[in-house]
Order: structure tokens, then C-alpha cells, then sequence
């Protein structure tokens, strides 16, 4: 194991996005852990901060965390690898504490227990899936062109802004259809956000709304079967997923009956 983790990830440069990884994961777990024992009301665990009344979120601490981490790291600009790792895995603790609280950012409102809090999850998933990938040396298709400066030819730079900027597009698509992390993973493994752009779009999705509410037969063909796919594989998925993201990050609140 110390072999592979020298060859893997010491030897190539690797060891801050590493600490990155191990950084976010472990500040996700504690964080998650600790919002389910203030929510089960746990005697002897710490509340939220409130100083003055006042509830402070704990994506204010990631903020923090993520400037002093990212404003040291430039202003120092040092070559030392341990310096560097350290800055890497505050920055990782940081970047945990802001996704964690993602969705109150993207509705400015308190949703964390809520059914849009589940977005602050899909939103960890996806960068620890993004990092991970990167973390086993799998870049994107195309960014090896740029990355590479020795031997490099125009050629060589035009093929790979081609290949960079046609994924790209088909990874907007992707999104556009409602397949988020088609698109986002798709990104490392072009067949995935070729498929996707290809095929029928969520019936939710704004390409949907876009090119399947249109009063023609073949819009609306596209649309009763984009609803038929949905409820015959999407759903169950969907479900596994929320299976999983409750065990890990907590059951949000049932919707108020009121109306």
C-alpha cells in the first residue's frame, strides 16, 4: 500500500490534491455527523454557533477556511510540498463546509433539512466523484494537449482545443438534459456525454421545456416518452440514491401539510 500511494501519488505531484481529497472527506463526515446530533438534540454534543442569538453557518467557516488556505498558498508561493499539502487540505476542509451548506447558497434560504437540502449532497457527491478522478490521474479529454509543453506543436494544440471544446459542448448539452452527472463524469469518459446528448432528455429539464412543450406530434411523442423513461428507470434510481445520501447525510423533513 505505501508503494502505491509513493508511485501513485507522491511521485507524480499529487500529494496536495490528496490532502485536498482527505481534507474534504473527513470535514464532510464530522460535519454531517455533527448536524445530526444538534438535530436529534444530543445533550452532550456542542450546539450551533449563536453568538448573540444570531445561527452562523457553517459554509462562514468554510469561507474563511478557503481564504486563508488559497490567499497564504499564493502569498507565499512556495515550492515546499508539505507547506503546499497542508495548504491543500485546509482548503479541502473549507470547500467541505461550503458544498455542505450549497443549497442555502443557491436559494439563499435555510433548506438544509428540507427536500432542496438534498442538492448541497448531490453537489459533495459530485466533487469527491471529480476529485477522485483526478486524484487516480484521470483528466479530462483534451487537457493533456495543454499540459504537456515539450514536444508540443500547433497541430497539437489545435487538436486538443478541438477534442477540449467538443466535450464541452456535448457535456452542456448533457446538463441541459437533466443528466447532471452524466455530464460532469462524462467529461472524463467521452462515451458517457455522447450518449447523453444523444438521447432523450429528463422530462424536467430545461431542454425539455425548450423542445418537447411545443404543440407538435413529434414534441409531444418526445415528451410521453421522456415521462415513460422516467418513471421505468430514473425513479428507481433516484431512490437508490436517496437511500444512500439519508444513510450518509441525514432523511430531510417531510413537506409541510399545510396549504
Amino acid at each position: 500500500m505505501g508503494g502505491w500511494f509513493t508511485r501513485t501519488i507522491v511521485d507524480t505531484g499529487r500529494l496536495p490534491l490528496f490532502c485536498f481529497f482527505a481534507g474534504f472527506i473527513v470535514t464532510f463526515a464530522f460535519i454531517r455527523f455533527s448536524v445530526r446530533m444538534i438535530r436529534a438534540n444530543v445533550k452532550w454534543w456542542p450546539g450551533n454557533v449563536s453568538p448573540g442569538g444570531t445561527h452562523i453557518h457553517h459554509v462562514v467557516f468554510g469561507v474563511i477556511f478557503m481564504l486563508i488556505a488559497g490567499v497564504t498558498g499564493f502569498a507565499l508561493n512556495t515550492d515546499n510540498g508539505a507547506a503546499n499539502a497542508v495548504f491543500a487540505g485546509i482548503f479541502g476542509l473549507g470547500a467541505a463546509l461550503v458544498l455542505d451548506e450549497f443549497s442555502l447558497i443557491l436559494h439563499l434560504d435555510d433548506v438544509y433539512w428540507s427536500e432542496k437540502g438534498r442538492t448541497s449532497v448531490d453537489a459533495v457527491f459530485i466533487a469527491v466523484a471529480f476529485t477522485g478522478l483526478l486524484l487516480v490521474g484521470v483528466r479530462p479529454i483534451g487537457v493533456d494537449n495543454f499540459m504537456t509543453t515539450s514536444g508540443a506543436t500547433v497541430s497539437t494544440w489545435l487538436v486538443g482545443s478541438a477534442v477540449l471544446v467538443a466535450n464541452f459542448l456535448l457535456a452542456g448539452v448533457t446538463l441541459f438534459k437533466g443528466k447532471i452527472w452524466t455530464g460532469l463524469i462524462g467529461l472524463f469518459i467521452p462515451i458517457l456525454i455522447l450518449v447523453g446528448a444523444i438521447r432523450l432528455a429528463r422530462p424536467h429539464s430545461p431542454w425539455a421545456r425548450w423542445r418537447y412543450q411545443r404543440d407538435t406530434p413529434r414534441a409531444k411523442r418526445k415528451m410521453a416518452r421522456a415521462i415513460t423513461r422516467e418513471r421505468r428507470i430514473r425513479t428507481p434510481i433516484i431512490a437508490g440514491k436517496d437511500w444512500v445520501q439519508n444513510m450518509i447525510a441525514g432523511r430531510p423533513d417531510l413537506p409541510s401539510s399545510e396549504g
